[in-house]
């Protein structure tokens, strides 16, 4: 992948032009911002520049390396190429040409972001590992967990942390519909892409199947597409990852605790008592998983009146008991994170493929969301036990 050049490649000399070579260098330095919208890092480090090429005229020729043929965001890799080198000053003209990496290129690029070796593995359960992984959780359906997972992560991509969301509710899949996905995962060879909305990577079963055709399977087969989703995705370093767990307490749940032990537990409820009984299940799993509790989100609080006025039409009170049953429960303080109104326009997000929280951040809603997901950022990620490279002199 050495930039190679073409000395039949010239164009008209021009008074005013940069010398090519100062133009060469300015537009690789350019080329260093643009971001691969899979990957999330630069196309110079991960190789996909393969060269350089500058008139005497000042119009640009660069050869970039798709990681496959069929790259589904060839368009987007072309124009955000266009428009870093048009930027460059003594640029003329651009033109991208496109290629694809020959597999000994896609190797090389695998064994760079997967390790030595390229070796597999599920990444977030490394010794050094710092993402905070968080098992979004319900007693039952119908309470807006999947809402309330999407908005949240959004919510913190929106302040600059990097984050993933795995829908591991395999039956009832509803993310990529909730952040307005329609395009397919990236195949590269045995390793994943996910498609990136708001800065969030995703991935989903929902990506695999055609139409709305239900998924039919039995507990092994769902452990083993939670594995691959972990192990086979590449998601990269991030912040933040949440599963979108399916509600109770049955075989996606058990596999969480098995694949990420040190994910913890966030549980959603509504406010009414029965609702609240039936999740404290799902966060007292945590007693025989070993895992933590990280709080409770209360959804559907309360109606905001015109008057200004509120209309508790699932009853109240049903989050705050449910985080003091947990904290009795597990021995540790669960606090209760928020508590989130009913809002039309949240409904009409999920619909769109908008969260809310970026859609109308001044909603009721949306800051109460904002105010859960600023929460949850200012757990620091936790150095304890996680070697640190240093070395004694």
């Amino acid at each position: 992948m050495n930039p190679t050049q073409d000395s039949s490649f010239q164009g008209t000399n021009t008074q005013d032009t940069p010398p090519a070579s100062a133009v060469e260098k300015a537009a690789r330095a350019a080329l260093a911002a643009v971001i691969d919208p899979e990957l999330r890092r630069p196309i110079t480090e991960l190789g996909m520049v393969d060269a350089v090429e500058v008139s005497d005229g000042g119009r640009v020729r660069v050869t970039v390396l798709l990681t496959i043929a069929g790259c589904p965001l060839r368009g987007t890799i072309t124009a955000d190429c266009e428009a870093a080198l048009s930027a460059v000053p003594g640029v003329t003209g651009v033109d991208v040409e496109l290629k694809v990496m020959t597999q000994e290129q896609r190797d090389a690029l695998k064994e760079q972001l997967r390790g030595p070796g390229g070796q597999r593995g599920i990444p977030f359960n490394e010794p050094g590992s710092l993402t905070k992984v968080y098992a979004v959780a319900s007693g039952k359906g119908g309470v807006g967990k999947s809402s309330v997972t999407v908005n949240l992560a959004c919510a913190l991509a929106a302040q600059g942390l990097r984050v993933g969301i795995v829908d591991a509710d395999v039956y009832g899949f509803s993310v990529p519909a909730l952040m307005g996905i329609t395009q397919a995962p990236t195949r590269v060879d045995d390793m994943i892409l996910p498609p990136v909305a708001y800065g969030v990577k995703v991935i989903s079963i929902g990506m695999f199947v055609t139409g709305n055709q239900p998924v039919a399977w039995r507990g092994p087969m769902l452990h083993r597409a939670l594995e691959q989703f972990l192990t086979d995705v590449y998601f990269g370093d991030l912040d933040a990852l949440f599963l979108d767990l399916p509600p109770g307490t049955g075989d996606i749940a058990i596999s969480v605790a098995q694949l990420l032990p040190q994910a913890q537990i966030l549980v959603v409820t509504t406010p009414q008592a029965a609702a609240a009984d039936v999740a404290e299940r799902a966060g007292a799993i945590a007693t025989q998983t070993g895992q933590s509790v990280a709080g409770v989100v209360e959804n559907m609080s309360y109606l905001e009146m015109p008057d200004g006025g509120r209309m508790e039409l699932f009853g109240s009170g049903g989050g705050a008991v449910l985080a003091e049953r947990l904290s009795a429960t597990v021995g540790t303080d669960v606090p209760l994170l928020g508590q989130i109104p009913l809002d039309i326009l949240l409904r009409e997000g999920g619909d769109t493929g908008v969260p809310l929280v970026l859609g109308r951040p001044d909603t009721p809603s949306a800051a109460a969301l904002l105010e859960v997901a600023g929460k949850l950022a200012a757990v620091p990620r936790g150095l304890s036990g996680k070697p640190l490279g240093l070395q004694p002199r």
